[in-house]
């Protein structure tokens, strides 16, 4: 019997992996060129390449959290390559994980004596990647994945160690992102009190509870140990804490895309089918975490087993959830849909193939209908006017505006800053730095929060030592709010371009504000 269930385990482990490296394989030669973003990717790429050249994220640049750019900086060091395919190939092998964590815990709850559980396996595999969008947040698309493979190893048999490896695995998490960590914090807790009722076997709550802190401050070491090692980085980091107080928000919010409030009639049939989904699903992970718990624990109650990967995606339903509403857009419905998903999953691969199989593929229609198209591969095919343009010695696909806005930073580049001089380029292209392998002369890479009047003396400082040669602005209200413009968050810098650089007449567009430095060479 013993040696049955260790043949299983590995052949759940072999057929997770196997199939998470062919689905992201897949996945990378469709449209791993496909795409390019000067903003949030760049904003990734360029804290990618400032580790490889020994900075220090928060620090010497804002960023996020550290683990990501350490993450892929050592995989580009590994290769030899700071190019953009080299950070999205990081990027893809933290999705294999993340997709090999998700279908492991599909494939130990479902019936592994299912003829047809390999292609249940197949078909979640698809759906999970359809899921992984944006690109450049698949971190934290997998950090939720891992942080339910935690938490599922826990209640499957909640020892001491299970207890310590739990917590361990939400303090590293933090270490990549600090929302992961309290997102963690939050579902574990529930998950502990839940394994408190009608105990039998386990640790008392305490104990558990001790040894999952006792984890969770071992998990969060590496960002303790750059605190106490790295001088400025323990500063920084506290205010980035502070800043989050300041701006009482974690995100730039937007209104949540109620189904009521599609106009059915101004759009599409497709694209109008595709947002009621998406207004939907909104509610649906809500609905989901709220009778997800309600049922657990009846079924606790009644002393009654309950697949562990349901429990641990039950009580990271309603804290991911959070995550998709701070920002109520495509983009962070994706990252907060996984708890959703996988528990969605979990509990279809139990079920009789009458209910099994329909409901499965409506899932997976209902994911392709909404992902696909928002999608790199997706968007280039379907709009059929992706152009060709070098990037990072690569040849990419993107779409005209972008490629028009790289043709715009080289020319401006190669007239103002040929020979590796500094330049500026502010607030929402973090990835023209990158593309141009320069250094930011500010450390606010993406300025869209309004900053103090002594923070921004700080940032003309670093400006004036840096004496870039010629500064670009894009003047654009993020969100339609004007009080968003960098004039208005940032009006000192502003003001200080102004005086000591020349604005240029020919700007291709009224929102590119172009400047020469007044003591710029020709």
């Amino acid at each position: 019997m013993k040696l049955t269930t260790q043949k299983n385990t590995w052949n759940e482990l072999f057929t997770a992996l196997t199939l998470s490296a062919v689905i992201v394989f897949t996945t990378f030669v469709w449209q791993g060129n496909s795409g390019f973003s000067l903003w949030d990717e760049g904003f990734l790429w360029y804290g990618a390449q400032r580790v490889m050249q020994g900075e220090v994220p928060l620090r010497d640049f804002m960023a996020y959290d550290p683990g990501r750019y350490y993450w892929s900086a050592s995989f580009m060091s590994l290769i030899g390559n700071s190019g953009i395919i080299a950070l999205r190939l990081s990027v893809y092998l933290f999705q294999t994980l993340g997709i090999f964590v998700g279908l492991l815990l599909i494939a130990r709850t479902s019936k592994a004596d299912s003829k047809y559980s390999l292609t249940f396996l197949l078909l979640a595999s698809i759906i999970l990647s359809l899921w992984m969008f944006p690109r450049y947040k698949i971190f934290d698309l997998s950090l939720s994945i891992f942080l339910m493979g935690a938490l599922a190893f826990l209640v499957e048999n909640p020892t001491p160690r299970r207890y310590f490896t739990a917590g361990a695995c939400v303090g590293l998490a933090a270490f990549f992102g600090r929302n992961h960590g309290i997102y963690g914090v939050a579902g574990s807790l529930g998950v502990i009190a839940w394994l408190t009722i009608k105990s039998t076997n386990g640790p008392r709550l305490l104990q558990g509870s001790f040894f999952w802190a006792l984890g969770i401050a071992v998990g969060f070491t590496p960002t303790l140990l750059m605190a106490i090692f790295i001088p400025g980085f323990g500063l920084a980091f506290w205010e980035s804490i502070h800043l989050l107080f300041e701006m009482k928000t974690t995100n730039i919010p937007l209104p949540v895309p109620w189904p009521w409030t599609v106009n059915v009639n101004s759009l599409p049939l497709i694209e109008a089918v595709r947002q009621l989904l998406i207004g939907g699903l909104f509610i649906g992970i809500v609905f989901f975490g709220v009778v997800s718990i309600a049922w657990i624990t009846h079924q606790r109650y009644k002393n009654k087993d309950v697949p562990p990967a349901v429990v641990a995606a039950s009580f990271l339903a309603l804290p991911y959830a959070h995550y998709a509403y701070s920002r109520a857009d495509i983009g962070h419905l994706a990252q907060g849909v996984f708890p959703f998903l996988t528990g969605c999953l979990a509990l279809l691969s139990i079920q009789s193939n009458k209910k099994k199989w329909p409901l499965a593929l409506s899932l997976g229609a209902v994911s392709f209908w909404i992902m696909f198209t928002v999608q790199p591969g997706g968007q280039c095919l379907t709009s059929k006017q992706c152009e060709s343009i070098e990037i990072s010695g690569s040849m990419l696909q993107v779409d005209p505006n972008t490629a028009s806005d790289i043709v715009l930073l080289r020319k401006l580049t190669a007239n103002y800053a040929p020979h590796g001089q500094n330049i500026l380029v502010t607030p929402f292209w973090p990835g023209a730095y990158s593309l141009l392998e320069r250094k930011s002369p500010m450390w606010t890479i993406y300025a869209l929060w309004p900053r103090s009047t002594s923070f921004q003396q700080q940032e003309i400082d670093r400006i004036k030592a840096a004496a870039p040669q010629y500064a670009l602005i894009v003047d654009w209200a993020l969100d339609g709010r004007d009080d968003l413009r960098f004039k208005n968050n940032y009006p000192l810098i502003y003001q200080f371009i102004q005086n000591n650089f020349y604005r240029l007449p020919d700007s291709p567009a009224p929102a590119y504000e172009i400047y020469k430095a007044k003591e710029a060479k020709p």
